[in-house]
């Protein structure tokens, strides 16, 4: 081996692990390292609101003049207990609230507004599984994965905050539609053609 092929080897063994290291850049990705920010949050003065969001919808987007759940939490550290009397917006028209722990209204009552209360020192869950379900009604056009709608909370205590709400994202992995064909079958006979002798 003459001196020129050995100190290309030597430098092509010197530069591997160089190469190697650039190779398996984007492998592991910086997200992969970072937590997901779950929901949108603020603050009203000694109440936090958290992980505010409207689920991800089935099919993919929420159309215009439907309906869409408020999951999220009102965290308080303040010495006594404040209401959550309001939930308003532009975007949508009206909102349910169904709180298992109220009383069953009687058959002749009106139906009363809003009224769920935010213990001191505790937390009001707004969601399926714990605490009072919120629905937004007559969603006023269609929503998807990164829209959002503007929400008001009003308390008798801490006032009227505005929080960005976010369509949530799916919880897990969606199925894929087709790979798309490269190849098409025209083109592979028009390739299977022009090699015959």
């Amino acid at each position: 081996m003459n001196r020129a092929l050995r100190a290309a080897a030597i430098g092509a063994l010197l530069l591997s692990p160089v190469v190697l290291s650039a190779c398996s850049a984007g492998q592991v990705t910086q997200t992969s390292t970072q937590e997901q920010n779950f929901g949108a949050q603020t603050d009203a003065g000694p109440l936090d609101l958290r992980a505010l969001e409207l689920p991800y919808p089935t099919g993919g987007t929420y159309p215009s003049g439907s309906e869409a759940r408020l999951l999220g939490a009102v965290v308080s550290t303040a010495s006594s207990e404040d209401t959550l009397v309001g939930i308003t917006g532009d975007a949508f028209s009206d909102v349910e609230v169904v709180d298992p722990s109220a009383a069953a209204p009687a058959d002749d009552a009106a139906p009363a507004g809003i009224s769920l209360p935010v213990p001191a020192d505790g937390t009001l869950f707004l969601s399926d599984g714990q605490g009072p379900a919120v629905t937004l009604v007559g969603l006023s056009e269609e929503l998807g994965v990164g829209d959002y709608v503007d929400v008001t909370f009003s308390f008798t205590e801490s006032g009227d905050v505005t929080v960005p709400v976010p369509v949530g994202v799916p919880q897990r992995d969606l199925p894929r539609g087709e790979a798309f064909d490269f190849h098409p079958e025209e083109e592979e006979e028009q390739q299977g053609g022009s090699s015959a002798p």
